[in-house]
């Protein structure tokens, strides 16, 4: 009966903390996410702004998990390259380690008062506020439960069964190392299963060997999730467990040793499980990031690419039959509608990616992929304009609703084609050069405008109101963003820029063009929000 009660409450305990990392995750999410993956997009673009762009983002998001599976849909639609995603990784890693060591850093008594914190500011009602608040009351919740399970650890700590198990696991270090890994699975997050060595009293050795372990068990939860993903997805998260398997295999060895030094070194931490942690992601991090080029290569030959990538698909949801079930065919109207979004998100991709490189080779897809988004466009209309008698009222606004949908990113379509797209050719052609600033500005509202479409497709999908009122937030934001680049713009033109001089032109035709693209997406908000009564018929003010 004891034992089962330790067995309870060390996973409740374990429960606790998951629950904690899942609040800050989410609460981050909520307060930065489009923040943040812009952040991710714009710093991806060198090694050490890659190195270091994964690391805050696993800072904010509190899950090197997390982070890998953003990369993986970054490097999917060509907004990172993959010889960065992995060095970006190697970051994720160095987070989780620091995360590591802020938590066990002995400031339990601070969880209170985040707690406290965390709930006043989530009785805000902005998105920032609220996300901060769930952010704080995760911190403060893990922070509790690391107390409970040191508590529950106790008893394990002096048992004297565990004290005879203990030196035969030590004499078998690939079982531990792999007995941790499978923790670390179950857990979904290496951090827990850290923290759960660190809780417990063992020999150096062993400690460094199950950290090991969590680390090796902690990169497989991504490579599950993305298995379903195209070839370029699952090559990033395959790397990084690669790239750890290769560490554990180079360090189990000396395992002994490591655990020794690192016991031996006065570093206030939270004990050796932590200093192993950050110790191992740091040797990873620094062997491994020359080698970012060479396990690209490798990869690419393990994982080829799919045979049928970038074909477009026809119309595949567009039964006549379900004609008759109004709701029948309105869903598939709807899953037609998403991929011509995807599509479009594909033009927007390849524009961004001839924008970067400074080659006009990608925007020879966006011209064919317009030809078959008008297409697809009126297929859908001409669909739904046979929709039966049996329609009902809401069956008929639901049409209007993809139709105006659709409609909408038809025109976000032909933006792309005869606006972004002859800006860029424009720009490679006649050898234009853009000024630091000028570029990074644009780059910026670049990667803003692909996380809206996501964005606006998953509204479109879900029809959540909260996520509705979170796009028309951003479209705030991206208003912004182009306001200051104008006006940093013309301060540059006024300083005498040659760069912004040449390029002024194209630099204020692609910001208008882009911000043009995001009053179109946020359109997919407007019925949600309108049914809820959230809209006003103008934004003049009154009186």
């Amino acid at each position: 009966m004891a034992s089962l009660l330790v067995f309870f409450q060390l996973a409740g305990a374990i429960a606790l903390l998951l629950f904690g990392l899942g609040l800050v995750r989410d609460g981050v999410t909520d307060a930065f996410g489009m923040r943040l993956r812009m952040a991710m997009g714009k710093g991806a673009g060198t090694g050490p702004r890659a190195f270091l762009s994964g690391v805050i983002t696993t800072l904010g998001l509190q899950s090197s998990t997390a982070t890998a599976l953003l990369t993986a849909s970054f490097v999917e639609r060509r907004m990172i390259d993959a010889r960065m995603a992995q060095v970006l990784l190697l970051g994720a890693n160095i987070g989780t380690a620091l995360t590591a060591v802020m938590v066990s850093a002995g400031v339990e008594a601070l969880a209170p008062l985040l707690l406290f914190l965390g709930y006043v500011l989530g009785r805000r009602g902005t998105a920032l506020c609220s996300g901060l608040g769930r952010a704080l009351i995760g911190i403060g919740l893990m922070l509790v439960s690391l107390v409970l399970l040191e508590q529950a650890t106790l008893p394990l700590r002096q048992s004297q069964a565990v004290a005879a198990f203990l030196p035969l696991l030590d004499g078998a270090w690939p079982v531990a190392l792999l007995f941790a890994a499978l923790i670390a699975v179950m857990c979904s997050s290496s951090l827990a299963a850290v923290l759960l060595v660190a809780s417990l009293v063992l020999p150096a050795g062993l400690t460094v060997v199950l950290v090991l372990g969590a680390n090796l068990g902690g990169a497989v939860p991504a490579v599950l999730a993305t298995a379903q993903l195209g070839a370029a997805a699952r090559r990033v998260t395959l790397g990084n467990l690669v790239v750890r398997a290769t560490g554990c295999v180079l360090a189990l060895p000396l395992a002994g040793v490591a655990g020794t030094a690192l016991a031996a070194l006065p570093l206030p931490s939270g004990g050796l499980a932590v200093e192993a942690h950050l110790a191992f992601n740091l040797a990873l991090a620094a062997l491994a990031s020359p080698l970012a080029g060479p396990l690209g290569r490798l990869l690419q030959r393990l994982v080829p690419d799919d045979d049928d990538a970038g074909a477009e698909p026809g119309p595949a949801w567009l039964d006549d039959s379900a004609l008759a079930t109004p709701l029948l065919a309105l869903t598939g109207a709807s899953r037609e509608v998403l991929a011509v979004g995807d599509s479009v998100q594909r033009m927007l991709t390849q524009t961004r990616l001839a924008f970067r490189e400074n080659d006009t080779a990608p925007l020879a897809e966006v011209a064919q992929i317009e030809t078959r988004v008008d297409r697809r466009q009126q297929e859908i209309k001409t669909y739904l304009s046979r929709l039966g008698a049996a329609a009902s009222e809401d069956d008929r606004r639901r049409s209007i609703t993809i139709l105006d949908y659709v409609i909408n990113l038809e025109h976000v379509g032909d933006i792309i084609d005869k606006g972004l797209a002859p800006a860029v050719r424009m720009k490679v052609g006649l050898g234009l050069r853009f000024s630091d600033p000028g570029y990074a500005e644009l780059d910026t509202l670049f990667v803003a405008t692909q996380e809206n479409l996501r964005l606006a497709q998953t509204v479109f999908l879900s029809r959540d109101r909260d996520m509705a009122r979170r796009l028309m937030e951003i479209k705030v934001e991206i208003r912004n963003l182009e306001r200051q680049s104008a006006k940093k713009h013309l301060i540059r033109l006024r300083e005498g820029h040659p760069a912004s001089r040449e390029t002024s032109s194209l630099h204020l035709d692609m910001l208008r063009d882009l911000k043009r693209i995001n009053a179109h997406l946020v359109s997919v908000a407007h019925p949600i929000l309108d049914e809820e009564g959230l809209l006003i018929e103008s934004r003049l003010r009154s009186g």
